[in-house]
């Protein structure tokens, strides 16, 4: 063994958020323009809705 060897492949950070946004790309990508809006919004209310909760929890355990 010369220490060359390719068994192991070191992964960059930037990895996994390409193959998210690749799936992602694919998945979406034939939808109508009006199912990707509903989907999208649908994943924003989520969010804002978790961010909402933990912003008041957040402030309920500073108090």
């Amino acid at each position: 063994m010369d220490g060359d060897s390719t068994d192991q492949v070191l992964a960059s950070r930037w990895d996994l958020p390409f193959v998210v946004f690749s799936m992602v790309r694919v998945a979406f990508g034939t939808l109508p323009l009006w199912a990707k809006a509903l989907i999208l919004g649908l994943f924003g209310s989520v969010v804002l809705w978790y961010g909402i909760t933990w912003q008041r929890e957040r402030g309920r355990r500073a108090r």
